[in-house]
């Protein structure tokens, strides 16, 4: 299917939606709120298709002024400059066109739980996770997204063993999908007397949050624990055992939640972790089987992937996978110029499909 088929197609669903919302008999069934995300979601191609074609009539227009003997010489030559003005516009019209017919990933919108560990190199490795972890604490608080802490493991000298927090908010997942990995740092460490840099890391994990539809749970398949919270919080979380642990015994897999001040706000968000781990099992496991015909994709999606390393003397932030680098360091580590990766990130993913389409 071509371009213009492909215009054509969108255009026909946009108004069959209309009117099949206008004749809907149910407005507050689940089949009504998905014809109206859809459509809201085909809204932003509809205009853009709009200007790409009212562009190109506009071009048309000109063409026919150009080509017509009895135009006056002057007008010719007006008609003539603004037509290589459009002409000049047109591929980026066409590119824009083609970004926004691409496939979307169905977690893009989704909320994301966040972890971040320790990974080699002892206090230091701490350290830094805790510095990642705040990075993009800031950098969510910048982009209006809520950030709900939901563990949080000290090491005794400001660094953290692991913890992990709830993003909410609007293409969180989206921009956040590819932070996943090991981060490296490079520097002096406050605990080291003689001055010599070390290479130390921490391992980031961004997963798309389930809904209950996502992942079926047996209340069978559980082990539900509760302890006395530990760290920071408030007196209240040493003054009773609300702390929660849930282990789901096929998997293996094991959540805390203690950040909450009561057992049941914890036990609902440990839930609502275990959901989310358990869904991106299932995800990465479609990812790895899709990978080998797959060429479109930042990076090899592999966790143990080291993917970026801050380099503190020199002040450069370089991520590996896209060779890029970038000497903000600082701005980075604050949250302020993150974005500036991100963004970065998210042009590669989508030029690696765009140009995966063509070559289909």
């Amino acid at each position: 299917m071509n371009l213009e088929d492909k215009l054509d197609a969108v255009l026909a669903r946009h108004d069959e939606l209309n009117a099949l919302i206008s004749t809907h008999p149910d407005p507050g069934s689940s089949g009504y709120t998905g014809m109206l995300k859809e459509l809201s979601d085909l809204g932003p191609v509809v205009e853009a298709v709009g200007e790409l074609r009212a562009h190109r009539s506009e071009m048309e227009d000109l063409q026919e002024m150009i080509a017509d003997p009895d135009s006056d010489g002057e007008m010719k030559a007006m008609a003539e400059e603004e037509f290589y003005g459009l002409k000049e516009k047109l591929p980026e019209l066409e590119k824009n066109m083609q970004i926004l017919l691409l496939p979307k990933d169905q977690d893009d919108e989704r909320n994301a739980i966040l972890e971040v560990r320790a990974g080699t190199g002892g206090d230091e490795a701490g350290l830094f996770a805790a510095e990642l972890y705040r990075m993009y604490q800031r950098y969510a608080e910048g982009q209006g997204w809520r950030f709900e802490p939901l563990d949080y493991s000290e090491n005794g000298i400001g660094g953290i063993k692991e913890a992990s927090a709830l993003i909410s908010g609007s293409g969180v997942f989206a921009n956040l999908k590819f932070e996943s990995g090991v981060h490296r740092v490079q520097r002096v460490p406050v605990t080291e007397s003689g001055g010599r840099i070390h290479t130390s890391a921490a391992t980031v994990a961004v997963m798309p949050e389930a809904q209950d539809v996502d992942v079926n749970i047996n209340p069978a398949d559980l082990r539900i624990d509760t302890y006395r919270a530990q760290g920071a919080g408030g007196q209240h979380v040493n003054t009773t055992d609300s702390a929660v642990r849930i282990t789901h015994v096929p998997s293996g897999v094991v959540v805390q939640c203690q950040d909450g001040r009561s057992q049941h706000k914890n036990k609902e968000q440990a839930m609502k972790m275990l959901m989310t781990t358990l869904y991106d099992h299932q995800r990465q496991q479609q990812e790895s089987e899709m990978a080998a015909n797959r060429k479109s994709q930042v990076g090899s999606g592999d966790r143990s992937e080291r993917i970026r390393t801050y380099n503190f003397p020199q002040g450069r932030v370089t991520d590996h996978r896209i060779n890029l680098t970038l000497y903000k360091l600082d701005r980075i580590v604050t949250g302020e110029s993150l974005h500036e990766v991100i963004e970065a990130l998210l042009t590669e993913d989508q030029a690696a499909r765009l140009a995966e389409l063509s070559e289909g």
